[in-house]
């Protein structure tokens, strides 16, 4: 807590012997309970349900001038109970989410280097992870170039396990090397950006150390938005080559399309499908891996809450095929309640011709907010059984599978500053 109050008051500091200075100090406390029964996974037999609380604690310090903009987000991280009740050190939870500074260089141009999340688009490739407590954060450098007709961003990211003598192998579970190029462009009704990103993984050998390198992927695609009238529709196009972590090479793709319909503006309707290629029978074959791995997308946000797919678990499987529905109906400003329904497909073979069924899950979330800091949310989720499903994760206990949780946001501003002439100006 020292180390907070030194910060606040060093970049309180700064803003009131600055003309232009604007300085915010916000927080997040996030509880949610969750019940567990299938959630990612089949239930298995002779086992009992899990529930628990966790948490998730920001503070955030936003401090901005014309020629730098600089952002620290500590967090904790937590499930009640994990720590005893007369702890006297805890290093359990805590972490710095974010910490970065954005300085410009020249008009337009501007350099954001530092721990931050990296979100792009509708976060399919490129997301911050926001469900999850911890979220997901990057230490990179991105060049910015963005104007009134286009945005241009270009960002490398290299991770070592300390400082080092001698040796360059990554031991922890992330990349080693990571570089992209990310182009946007509006149009009256339409935007489209392109990304290529260039992705290394660490490659050990634990027998023969000389043969330890940094192995490379590359993904290629577009994101694509336009509106007509009431229809608003979204898609994406990714191609996946080069080497998987095993040295395989990689022939893999992701395609998808949605439309939203607007009925009134009470009730929203959509329908959607998704591809994301695989490999037969679940693994690589011949040297070729044709499994597509959406790498560091919010997938929570995609193919379904219970996080049967791509949260963690489904990678160089059979892939996946989503067809969905959703709706979406506001009673006011407040509140909202949303269900979504999805059937789910393999992308290749699973075994012996079996059917490629994936299974059916039913999503229900409600949200309300009580106040300008504090909202709650619900949701609870089912997961039909089929055959293929149950060979996938193999598991054929034929159990009851879902899933519910509650949670509650409570995020206020605890502090701002900005001059009085800052003030009328922005109004």
């Amino acid at each position: 807590m020292n180390l907070l109050r030194t910060i606040f008051s060093f970049l309180l500091f700064l803003s009131l012997t600055s003309t232009n200075a604007q300085f915010t100090v916000d927080a997040e406390l996030r509880p949610r309970f969750e019940y567990r029964h299938g959630y990612k996974t089949l239930f298995p037999d002779n086992t009992d349900p899990a529930a628990f609380i966790s948490q998730r604690t920001r503070l955030n310090f936003d401090y901005k001038t014309e020629k730098l903009h600089f952002y620290l987000s500590p967090q904790d991280v937590r499930v009640w109970g994990d720590v005893p009740q007369l702890n006297i050190a805890d290093e359990n939870g805590f972490s710095l989410h974010q910490a970065w500074g954005e300085i410009l260089l020249v008009s337009d141009l501007s350099l954001k280097i530092g721990r931050q999340e990296i979100v792009y688009d509708d976060q399919r490739f490129l997301g911050n992870v926001g469900w999850a407590q911890q979220g997901r954060s990057h230490d990179a450098a991105i060049l910015k170039y963005e104007s009134n007709a286009i945005k241009l961003h270009v960002a490398a990211a290299y991770n070592q396990d300390k400082e080092a003598l001698t040796g360059n192998v990554l031991t922890r579970n992330t990349y080693k090397s990571l570089q992209y190029v990310w182009l946007h462009k509006d149009w009256k009704k339409l935007n489209a950006s392109f990304l290529f990103l260039n992705n290394g993984l660490q490659f050990i050998d634990e027998i023969d150390p000389s043969k330890n390198e940094t192995r490379y992927s590359q993904t290629a695609g577009f994101h694509l938005k336009a509106g007509i009238a009431d229809f608003n529709f979204s898609s994406n196009l990714y191609y996946q080559f080069g080497k998987d972590i095993m040295d395989n090479s990689l022939e893999a793709y992701l395609l998808s399309l949605e439309a939203l319909y607007s009925v009134n503006e009470n009730l929203s309707l959509g329908l959607g499908g998704e591809i994301q290629s695989g490999n037969d029978y679940g693994t690589p074959a011949n040297g070729k891996n044709k499994a597509f791995n959406p790498l560091y997308g919010t997938n929570h946000k995609f193919n379904g809450f219970m996080d049967y797919f791509y949260v963690g678990n489904h990678l160089n499987n059979v892939g996946l095929a989503d067809l969905y529905g959703k709706v979406k109906y506001s009673f006011n400003k407040k509140s909202n309640v949303q269900a979504a329904f999805h059937q789910f497909f393999s992308a290749a073979e699973i075994m012996n011709n079996n059917s490629n069924n994936l299974g059916f899950e039913i999503d229900l979330v409600t949200s309300f907010k009580l106040s300008e800091f504090t909202s709650i949310q619900a949701g609870y989720s089912q997961f039909l059984v089929t055959e293929g499903i149950e060979y996938v994760k193999n598991n054929f206990d034929n159990n009851t599978n879902n899933w519910a949780w509650l949670m509650v946001t409570i995020d206020p501003v605890l502090f701002t500053w900005q001059p009085k002439n800052t003030e009328t100006t922005n109004k």
